[in-house]
């Protein structure tokens, strides 16, 4: 069964469609890969998924474990456990990583005394190779591109989602920096947005997605990485 399912969903962007007809089914527990050109609809569709104000859905439905979420504010969608990771994560002054991971667990009704908070803290700066001092210091402000990407996977570590989608997350890494992202990632539900066969090769999702001009026109299985390695975009379109 599938926990998240995307059916007929069309969506503009200040009237301007970005996705037409779109689904996609996500089984529970599994990762599933997002691929394509740029600017055929990948991002549009993870953040629409996830709520954004910016999109406009017209026609079709979001549904997340069967409920129907397709007008949910974004912060109902992460409370039910939906989880998107930006290509650029933004920067928030005056609040620190420690005090906005754990208002986030509280808001999903997941409090954990303090001491048991920063034990978990702690380890998991530690599993993604961050400097125990990131904890106190304002969300992604002054931090590298490969830190912002960590604080990321940080967020994923502690909050535990349910659905974890995944905007590039592997962008301008070092191939050490790829290496911990994928094993970090836990197993999950989730839906990756990436351009690097490498990645994948150490994710190996059950499923492969390939998006054009704002909906997907075809999923396989790994095998598809094959041909787009050796033959392009175009290759998938000659067969």
């Amino acid at each position: 069964m599938a926990i998240l399912a995307v059916e007929d969903l069309c969506v503009t962007v200040q009237d301007q469609v970005v996705l037409s007809h779109c689904n996609l089914e996500l089984p529970e527990g599994i990762w599933h890969a997002l691929m394509g050109k740029n600017g055929m609809g990948k991002s549009s569709l993870v953040r629409t998924i996830a709520g954004h104000p910016s999109y406009t859905v017209t026609s079709g439905t979001i549904y997340l474990r069967n409920e129907d979420i397709t007008h949910l504010p974004p912060e109902e969608r992460a409370r039910r456990g939906l989880f998107l990771s930006y290509q650029n994560p933004v920067e928030i002054p005056g609040v620190s990583v420690a005090t906005f991971l754990r208002t986030a667990l509280d808001a999903q009704g997941k409090h954990l005394p303090i001491k048991a908070f920063y034990e978990h803290l702690n380890q998991s700066l530690d599993t993604v190779g961050l400097d125990r001092s990131f904890a106190s210091r304002a969300i992604n402000v002054d931090f590298s591109g490969g830190e912002k990407k960590r604080c990321e996977m940080l967020q994923i570590l502690i909050l535990q989602p349910s659905v974890i989608l995944l905007d590039e997350i592997d962008s301008g890494l070092d191939i050490d920096a790829i290496q911990t992202i994928a094993h970090c990632l836990p197993q999950a539900s989730g839906l990756i947005i990436t351009h690097q066969k490498k990645f994948l090769d150490l994710i190996q999702p059950e499923k492969i997605h390939i998006m054009e001009h704002g909906t997907i026109t075809r999923s396989g299985g790994i095998t598809l990485l094959d041909t787009l390695e050796h033959q392009g975009y175009a290759g998938l379109e000659e067969r």
